[in-house]
């Protein structure tokens, strides 16, 4: 059984406090930090030297690339995407999957190895600075944690307009959007791998004292809020193709209302115990709201189609909501970024860039237009139920890999040791 041990923040404040992350399209709590760890004195006797150099340099090399040039890039996001469409970001998740298939070896089923390594990670979200659990399960956790988290970053870097030039801002491209839904998948991916296939391998006493960074309920949110932001950018491609029809634009808005409030009900109970925990749960706000007016807003075009007083009249309810969800999000939107670290939106994009200014303006004008046809009591007071779709957008099919080659010749030797 692994023992853990959580330290609480001191006074020189170890962790990376950020006054601001600057311009953000895609938003993700911070990268938690592996503290560097001598793998010798638990494993040298078990283990080939080999082996244990491995397993010390590829992490060790992962400590300095998340230190280093995560730390560094933020400062300077545009750097963090190179010139041949590769990223940073990209870099550390090929050294991360060479770690796994290594690290796994200690996790094999009847491995007397995989409570002897205490690993140690910097926490962002949990009241304790760091948490150290002697369990590799823990370690495999935290690795998938931060692959999503830089996939999260490198789809906020893809998202964000590039500097203007002579004058004029620079629209984010085709690419770049469809690129980011990729990344954005294949964030949502790890997450539910560490949901279903890694979670459930912790024992329960140790499940206690895992940081909320970790917790089944961050998790999941985090997932939603992948997919949520995926469909958020399909929605801005349907809005700018001139063959996207009302009845696509309508689906993609309502099953973002679905990924958004499944993301919520998530968060909502979890206890943060820092400012990066508490401007997530801001972030889903937002971004809820935000879907509604849009899901609103094509829903009551729809309705406004048919020929009847009655569906006019939730036509016009439908477009006050969405108009109402409008101000609630563009509220909850300076609210967000007020929060600590502050951060500020990028020029306007996507499918709100077309919604800010078309919501309140047909919500005005379909009321007045009805209201000349039909007398004021006939309008529905309260906004029509919206319509319930499937959801498409599923997290990619992400499976632990197998154990490295280099196991075989550890795993045979104890079989000849049985058969002795």
């Amino acid at each position: 059984m692994g023992c853990c041990a959580s330290a609480p923040r001191n006074e020189e404040g170890h962790r990376r406090q950020l006054k601001s992350i600057g311009e953000l399209a895609v938003f993700f709590p911070g990268f938690r930090i592996p503290i560097g760890i001598d793998f010798t004195l638990p494993l040298g006797g078990c283990l080939p030297k080999s082996l244990v150099d491995r397993l010390s340099s590829l992490r060790t090399r992962i400590v300095f690339m998340v230190t280093h040039e995560v730390a560094t890039g933020m400062k300077s996001k545009q750097k963090m995407i190179k010139r041949n469409g590769a990223s940073t970001f990209s870099d550390i998740l090929l050294v991360l999957e060479d770690y796994l298939p290594v690290l796994l070896g200690l996790a094999k089923d009847g491995s007397q190895l995989k409570d002897r390594v205490q690993f140690v990670w910097f926490n962002q979200e949990d009241d304790d600075e760091k948490t150290a659990i002697a369990n590799v399960w823990y370690e495999v956790l935290s690795v998938l944690h931060l692959m999503a988290m830089l996939c999260l970053a490198e789809a906020d870097c893809l998202l964000l307009p590039r500097k203007p030039i002579d004058g004029y801002q620079q629209k984010v491209s085709e690419e770049n959007r469809r690129r980011s839904i990729d990344v954005l998948l294949k964030a949502a991916g790890y997450l539910d791998c560490a949901i279903h296939n890694v979670l459930p391998q912790i024992p329960l006493d140790l499940c206690r004292n895992l940081p909320v960074d970790l917790s089944e309920g961050e998790l999941r949110s985090l997932c939603m809020q992948a997919l949520g932001q995926g469909v958020d950018i399909q929605l801005g491609m349907a809005i700018e193709s001139p063959k996207a029809t009302l009845a696509v634009k309508r689906r993609l808005a309502c099953e973002m209302v679905k990924y958004w409030l499944q993301a919520q009900d998530s968060i909502i109970k979890i206890q943060f115990g820092s400012g990066w925990g508490e401007k997530d749960r801001l972030f889903v706000k937002w971004k809820s709201a935000e879907a509604k007016a849009a899901a609103y807003y094509y829903h009551g075009l729809i309705l406004d189609e048919g020929n009847t007083e009655k569906s006019h009249g939730m036509a016009v309810a439908a477009l006050q909501a969405a108009d109402g969800f409008l101000k609630e999000s563009k509220n909850a939107c300076e609210v967000f970024h007020a929060a600590p670290p502050t951060s500020r939106s990028p020029a306007p994009w996507g499918s709100m860039s077309y919604l800010s200014d078309k919501i309140p303006k047909d919500a005005s004008i379909k009321a007045n237009f009805n209201l000349d046809l039909y007398s004021q009591e006939r309008i529905l007071p309260a906004a029509p139920a919206l319509p319930d779709f499937a959801l498409a957008l599923k997290p990619d099919d992400y499976q632990l890999p197998a154990l490295d080659p280099a196991w075989n010749t550890v795993i045979a030797a104890k079989e000849n040791l049985r058969e002795v």
